[in-house]
């Protein structure tokens, strides 16, 4: 090992520290909240994924993964991905990005008045259950609530006798909240009262042969 190879060494990481400096001077210098920029997924944490955005590195949180709830990073990007990001903000001298995907999705409560209108009939599947009732997945970001009471015309006792996750449901919109963003559902306005079904059967005629 000679002398002079280790000042080849060091002169080289010189220059690649100067190529590393003036690449994130440039990127300070032209970056902006509100752009969209292109980046790569350098590696997952259970918070969120770091983006090399060409010599800085940016935040792109969880929350911030899409409009339904993201339960693991690595369910939507995965390490080694090109993506497309929305800056949140950025601080120079904290050297803080905070990036966005779901920006560059359109919201789907902004379609919800028309879309979920109440005495619309919707389709959803079923994401989770709770002793008071179940929500439905309408759409990505968009759940509604069954309660327990408009499962059936019948009494449930407990939902999970009547309903199970990743069940495909019809239901009827009973009201919508959009401040609030929630949706009431009811699967027996679907459905015909039991009682009005048999007043019709006996008030259908009878043929006579």
């Amino acid at each position: 090992y000679k002398p002079e190879d280790r000042k080849v060494i060091l002169s080289r990481r010189a220059v690649v520290e100067e190529e590393e400096n003036a690449l994130k001077e440039k990127f300070w210098s032209e970056v902006q909240e509100g752009q969209t920029l292109k980046g790569t997924v350098r590696r997952l944490s259970n918070f969120g994924a770091f983006i090399d955005l060409g010599g800085v590195d940016g935040l792109l949180h969880i929350s911030e993964m899409g409009w339904s709830r993201v339960r693991r990073p690595g369910d939507v990007v995965k390490v080694g991905q090109e993506v497309e990001v929305y800056v949140l903000s950025a601080d120079k001298e904290s050297n803080k990005i905070s990036l966005s995907l779901k920006k560059l999705i359109p919201n789907p409560w902004e379609s919800a008045a028309e879309k979920y209108a109440v005495g619309n009939v919707v389709t959803g599947k079923v994401v989770r259950l709770a002793p008071f009732g179940a929500f439905v997945e309408l759409e990505d970001g968009v759940d509604g609530l069954v309660h327990i009471s408009q499962i059936s015309w019948s009494r449930v006792e407990k939902v999970e006798d009547a309903l199970t996750v990743g069940q495909e449901v019809e239901a009827k919109v009973l009201d919508l909240d959009l401040e609030n963003k929630k949706i009431s559902l009811s699967i027996k306005e679907t459905t015909e009262r039991p009682q009005r079904a048999a007043e019709k059967a006996e008030e259908a005629p009878v043929e006579e042969n």
